[in-house]
């Protein structure tokens, strides 16, 4: 089944070199190009993608935006989002990602890690490089500490899930939280799934920001 794709950048030749890449498999489908964050929303409400590749900086409503009121509609549709950055402005990332993507990319990827993004965001995976992981961490340590360290919802998760999660805001994949748990990688996917669901998170990104914001893990430089 093709993976249904809308492009969303202000400059006509990202979107078409995206494009060219993106067709040149078989199995995902540009089905739509935006060059700002309102044509974008349009075209997520639209066509209903699977996944939406979304610059921040855009005119009339920026990426930013559009990803939270693309957030916004919930069940409604399950169009995930991709951020592209440049990494020139980390706080848009992080805003991005607290607004509900899925994850990020680099503009300058090579061609291969663009379609693998692609497909990982598709089918429901997050998409937080350990670079990008550290730069939160990074970013975190310079602010205060969080007012509600211990939220109530903390209290749903098992000792057990607790430790996945403090893990999992380290950047590690599922199968090193296994090695460092000395569990199967199954029992890890049931561990996070249970802390998503517990915690009312879509996905792996969202838990991460989840554990800085209410201090689960502490940052260190």
């Amino acid at each position: 089944m093709s993976v249904r794709v809308v492009l969303a950048d202000d400059q006509t030749l990202v979107r078409s070199g995206f494009r060219l890449i993106l067709e040149s498999v078989g199995d995902i489908t540009v089905v739509g190009e935006a060059a700002d964050g309102r044509q974008a929303l349009d075209l997520v409400t639209d066509l209903q993608p699977d996944v939406v590749l979304m610059d921040i900086q855009m005119p009339d409503l920026d990426g930013l935006e559009a990803t939270r009121r693309i957030g916004l509609l919930g069940d409604r549709l399950a169009t995930r989002v991709l951020v592209l950055t440049t990494f020139e402005r980390d706080d848009y990332v992080f805003e991005a990602l607290r607004a509900g993507a899925s994850g990020f990319l680099l503009k300058n990827c090579p061609p291969e890690d663009l379609l693998r993004a692609v497909r990982l965001v598709a089918r429901g995976d997050a998409l937080l490089d350990p670079a990008v992981t550290r730069r939160i961490i990074e970013d975190y340590v310079t602010r205060p500490a969080p007012a509600e360290r211990h939220p109530q919802t903390l209290d749903r998760l098992t000792e057990r899930e607790l430790d996945v999660l403090r893990l999992l805001a380290r950047g590690r994949s599922n199968s090193e939280l296994a090695a460092q748990l000395y569990v199967s990688e199954g029992t890890i996917k049931t561990h996070v799934s249970s802390i998503l669901a517990k915690l009312g998170l879509r996905d792996r990104v969202q838990a991460v920001v989840f554990a800085y914001d209410h201090g689960v893990v502490r940052p260190t430089c």
